[in-house]
């Protein structure tokens, strides 16, 4: 389309030039070169309208393509630049200009056929250049001339609302499928530690209903205890819970549509999936692990400290026996097997903490008797 523009403006130029200036290029002949209705300036203007517009057609077909892909280079460009760029150097151009043609009219009175008539161009392309040039490069600085108090008291008030907008934002809770159905979720925000918004997609809705209805009786009582959780955290606790409905069509995976959806909303996930834990840290997304909380409130336990435990089984190691604190501390007891089914003191020896929880090493307390014998 924008070729078959340029092709009629071409031709509409050619019959322009040829309606004005045919008929006098034609008076130049000798009478009797061409015949007598030539010479005829209406007869002359409409051949030559025809016949140059017929040559500017000709020549449009060839030019026309590289005139439109600049065109379409220069839209681009323009398209991809920064609008304060464009819009302070326009103004720039236009300043350039100005000055240009204010220049010039002094010179329009000097009759020398130079001065009067290419020096205006000159004056004009170098004034624009570098009006423009100056409007593009100091566009900080005009801003900063063109900008009040007031606007920049806005402008600051604004964006602190942003800020706390984002801030606000930024504390809403991203359930997934396995924090619900774990249930501790609901006693951590009747006690207050957990603040904000909860915010549950449908498409995790959608997975504890499937599991709900699975045909396995373990799965069955998961997504059933997964529903009532969140029945509870709706009715019994002061928490705002919201359900949302947002989904990617193109993500088959409900953890990558939550890791998407967290990204969207710049919220935080909630979960204890050791493996969503890892891709969110990967992709940049907050994680509140509620592993991570129960071992952070786990009572510390340092080397040589003495305690009660049950040896209830063996170890992978020869000899190792293994208990658990009540809070589901794995204890290893070194030389432990011989104990298995006893509860002995023992003594620490030392404390590992991993990803998957805290595991702590410790031997038999050795009494002064058996120290002696």
């Amino acid at each position: 389309m924008l070729e078959k523009i340029v092709q009629l403006f071409f031709v509409l130029a050619g019959i322009t030039l040829g309606f004005l200036y045919i008929p006098e290029l034609i008076s130049l002949f000798p009478f009797y070169t061409f015949p007598d209705w030539v010479y005829n300036a209406y007869i002359g203007a409409i051949v030559g309208a025809v016949i140059v517009g017929f040559v500017f057609w000709a020549v449009s077909l060839w030019i026309a393509t590289p005139i439109v892909n600049g065109m379409r280079f220069l839209e681009e460009k323009v398209v991809k630049a920064p609008v304060t760029d464009v819009l302070f150097g326009t103004l720039g151009l236009i300043f350039g200009l100005v000055v240009a043609f204010l220049i010039s009219l002094p010179l329009n009175s000097i009759r020398i056929p130079v001065i009067d008539s290419v020096l205006p161009l000159f004056l004009s392309f170098f004034c624009g250049y570098f009006g423009f040039q100056i409007g593009f490069k100091k566009r900080d600085e005009l801003l900063g001339l063109f900008s009040s108090s007031k606007n920049a008291a806005a402008k600051e008030e604004a964006a602190l609302a942003a800020a706390a907008s984002e801030e606000n934002q930024a504390w809403e809770k991203l359930l997934d499928t396995s924090v619900i159905i774990d249930g501790r979720i609901a006693d951590i925000c009747q006690s207050g530690f957990i603040e904000g918004k909860l915010v549950i997609p449908e498409f995790v809705l959608e997975e504890l209903q499937h599991i709900a209805d699975s045909s396995d009786v373990l799965k069955r009582n998961r997504g059933r205890r997964g529903l009532d959780i969140l029945n509870r955290i709706q009715k019994e606790l002061p928490i705002e819970v919201e359900i949302t409905d947002t989904d990617f069509e193109d993500i088959h995976e409900v953890d990558s549509k939550l890791v998407k959806l967290a990204k969207v909303r710049n919220g935080i996930v909630v979960t204890n999936d050791f493996n969503l834990n890892k891709v969110c840290d990967l992709q940049g997304v907050s994680v509140l692990n509620i592993n991570d909380l129960a071992n952070a409130v786990k009572p510390v336990v340092l080397p040589g400290e003495e305690m009660m435990v049950q040896v209830i089984k063996d170890g992978k190691e020869q000899s190792q026996g293994i208990g658990y604190l009540d809070d589901g501390t794995m204890i290893v007891v070194e030389s432990g097997k011989g104990y298995i089914g006893q509860e002995i003191e023992v003594v620490v020896t030392s404390v590992l903490q991993t990803s998957a929880g805290r595991m702590i090493f410790a031997k038999p307390k050795v009494s002064k008797r058996e120290k002696a014998l």
